[in-house]
């Protein structure tokens, strides 16, 4: 076989657009040289409502088609789609994105991410990095280097320009040396934005960046049920690169490294954890500190200026199991917050699964906010302090006999938000019931499904109650031998409520029909009909709309092809002969069964 247009089609298609995961070169070996597949639809809908306003267009059509084309495990999207006076495509953009691996080795190009400390680097990077980790206990590294952001330079005349970023570089190096249960790594990130990449006239009112950012973590093994964690991280972070460089020894010293200016804030973060693991038992004391203004380029988001301290802790007994949760947390590190906010976090859940079908779960949340004095003293007649609860309660029961199968569930939960502080009148506090109950049944027999489900919900607060009932009833079946035609009907019906004002009552079903020919050719159709009819709308010109209905049907089509397929032989089809590939396509005239057997397929 003649494999250089393969191998041209390849490169070709790989200049264009190579879009892979971490993916193996020995695998891209093995894999299928050519597969192009793709799919054409349509969809219509039909929509009416008596109340003179709609959510939707009486008529609406849309056209869609999309092509895949994957090269040795490569894959290329293409895509169409039209609506209305709307038509959009997409292709893969010229970029190069890949992540090959060799044994330890990854090479990242492209679009990529890295896994770093989340104090140091966390976001994908446009550039070229590579990563070695040893495939037993050993030594594992990691460096990069590209752009994390890219200039926006707008026009300062342009009323509704676009707000200006400068373009920005990072590198990272990363190295440590242990196992799974016992390692220590070392990760080292710098960021800086190009002051030149916009228009001087944004300098003053967007400042130029920089940092460097160190981060430590390791885990240490103590025994076989206990363990050390830490997650240490330091920060060098310049806000304006403008600033002065003080003439002073820390500058002389370090200089050299990273150019220290006036603007220049050196912050700490780090959390460190303590667990044990037991057979039937297993539990966690952690603490987490992140100074305030600690800031890393390579971290989209952090929330910094808090601390928090916790405990967890579970047991699994045979079949039940439980855990909960304790953490207090609190901010305003530095006093210079107006208020200090410190809340509590805790938790409880338990299930337990039975023999005889029947499965019981439990779950409890509970917080509490308080604030404290800050840099301002709190007035008491304003002091936040206030309590959530909230508790769950999800039994179930299933079973079975030779004509049914069957499924019964219950849900309850109930949420309480209180404001304790003593001056407040209680209006604010807020609670929730909400109930549930279903059954679903499949008979056998007739190879039918039925589902019925209630909901109750009820809120109250802020001076107002209100509350949702929902039932539906729903039932299912496949039809013909292949089973390639599905029906299903829903009939739902919705009862509000509010201050007991009359109800606002919504009746309907929905009925759909789906059906597939051939494995390719799928066609659904799906009508729905709804009447609402409302008694809280007592002003005379309103009372046309208190009875109304809307009517929506849909038709959609979607054929799946596959336009040319190179695959390659079993090694056991082979049979020691040399690699050979199967050549497939949906609009090529098909082989009868028996020739297919004789030829093994068409073969290059």
């Amino acid at each position: 076989m003649n494999k250089r247009p393969i191998i041209l089609l390849l490169c070709i298609l790989l200049s264009a657009n190579a879009r892979m995961a971490a993916q193996d070169i020995a695998s891209i070996a093995k894999s299928d040289p050519l597969i192009i597949s793709g799919a054409i639809g349509t969809q219509n809908t039909f929509y009416h409502t008596s109340g003179g306003y709609g959510y939707a267009s009486p008529l609406s059509t849309s056209l869609y088609a999309n092509l895949n084309i994957n090269v040795y495990g490569i894959s290329m999207p293409f895509s169409f789609y039209y609506t209305g006076d709307n038509t959009s495509f997409s292709y893969p953009r010229f970029s190069f994105n890949i992540s090959p691996t060799y044994k330890g080795w990854t090479l990242h190009m492209g679009q990529r991410t890295m896994s770093f400390s989340p104090y140091t680097f966390t976001m994908p990077f446009n550039g070229v990095g590579v990563e070695y980790r040893s495939q037993k206990a050993g030594l594992r590294f990691g460096a990069f280097y590209g752009t994390l952001r890219k200039a926006v330079n707008v026009d300062p005349t342009d009323p509704v320009a676009r707000n200006p970023s400068y373009h920005r570089t990072g590198m990272g190096l990363k190295i440590g040396y242990g196992s799974y249960s016992s390692y220590i790594d070392l990760y080292v990130f710098r960021g800086k934005d190009d002051l030149n990449s916009i228009s001087k006239y944004w300098h003053d009112q967007l400042f130029a960046q920089e940092n460097v950012a160190v981060g430590l973590r390791t885990r240490l093994a103590l025994g076989n049920h206990f363990s050390f964690s830490g997650n240490l991280g330091t920060s060098v972070f310049t806000t304006d690169l403008t600033s002065e460089i003080p003439d002073i020894e820390l500058t002389d010293k370090y200089g050299k490294y990273y150019d220290i200016r006036m603007s220049s804030l050196a912050r700490f973060a780090g959390d460190v954890a303590f667990s044990t693991n037991w057979k039937h038992f297993s539990a966690s004391l952690y603490y987490r500190l992140i100074q305030p203004d600690y800031t890393s380029l390579g971290v989209s988001y952090i929330t910094n200026n808090m601390q928090s301290i916790g405990v967890n802790a579970g047991t699994n007994l045979g079949r039940f199991s439980m855990n909960g949760n304790f953490s207090v947390q609190n901010d305003n590190l530095n006093g210079e917050q107006l208020y200090t906010t410190r809340g509590y976090v805790y938790s409880a859940n338990a299930s337990l699964p039975l023999e005889c079908g029947i499965h019981l779960a439990a779950n409890y949340n509970g917080y509490t906010q308080k604030q404290y004095d800050g840099a301002a003293i709190v007035q008491d007649s304003s002091r936040v302090y206030r309590v959530t609860n909230s508790f769950s309660f999800s039994p179930s029961y299933e079973f079975s006999n030779k004509y049914t199968y069957n499924n019964i569930s219950l849900s309850a939960n109930y949420t309480r938000n209180d404001d304790l502080n003593p001056f407040a009148t209680g209006e604010s506090d807020v609670q929730t019931l909400a109930i549930g109950a279903g059954y679903n049944i499949s008979v056998i027999p007739i190879e039918t499904g039925f589902a019925l489900n209630y909901s109750h919900q009820q809120s109250e607060g802020y001076g107002s109650k209100y509350s949702t009932d929902v039932y539906s009833l729903t039932s299912s079946r496949a039809f013909l031998e292949s089973r390639g035609l599905n029906a299903s009907l829903t009939l739902s019906l919705i009862n509000n409520s509010m201050d007991g004002n009359g109800n606002n009552l919504s009746m309907g079903g929905n009925m759909s029909l789906s059906y597939t020919l051939l494995k390719v050719h799928s066609f659904s159709f799906m009508a729905s009909y709804n009447r609402y009819v409302n008694s809280n709308i007592v002003e005379e010109q309103y009372l046309p709309q208190q009875r109304s209905h809307d009517i929506m049907c849909s038709l959609s089509y979607n054929y799946t092809f596959s336009a040319l397929s190179i695959k390659r032989q079993t090694e056991e089809a082979l049979k020691g002969d040399k690699k050979k590939y199967i050549i497939t396509s949906d609009f090529t005239k098909k082989r009868s069964s028996e020739e297919k057997r004789k030829m093994g397929g068409p073969r290059l």
